[in-house]
């Protein structure tokens, strides 16, 4: 994501997302490559009704992505990767993106 493209919206979700212990490790597991919710669930050590909840809100932050696949015994596995991504800080990019944040703070 280029500093044009990222909103403070943007900003707020991919950190908002990565604010988590648990999400910032099944990003970091998915950095070695792609995996479905099983065996990602099993490598976590978390259930994957907890692990589909997180996997739910890295995805809104364009953080992960996923695709369905069939199995040689005809199973659906969903599977995720890490999407590409580079997010530098500074206060420059975060005072460009404030600028644009449609979220009103007394919401928060």
């Amino acid at each position: 994501m280029s500093k044009q493209e990222l909103t403070g919206d943007a900003l707020l979700g991919m950190l908002g997302a990565l604010a988590n212990p648990h999400r910032l490790r099944v990003v970091a597991a998915l950095a070695g490559g792609r995996a479905y919710v099983s065996q990602l669930a099993r490598d976590l050590g978390i259930s994957r009704a907890l692990l589909q909840v997180h996997l739910k809100k890295l995805e809104r932050a364009g953080l992960v992505t996923a695709d369905l696949e069939l199995s040689p015994d005809g199973k659906a596995l969903k599977f995720y990767r890490a999407a590409p991504f580079s997010l530098l800080l500074t206060p420059e990019v975060i005072a460009a993106a404030a600028t644009t944040l449609t979220t009103d703070p007394k919401e928060q």
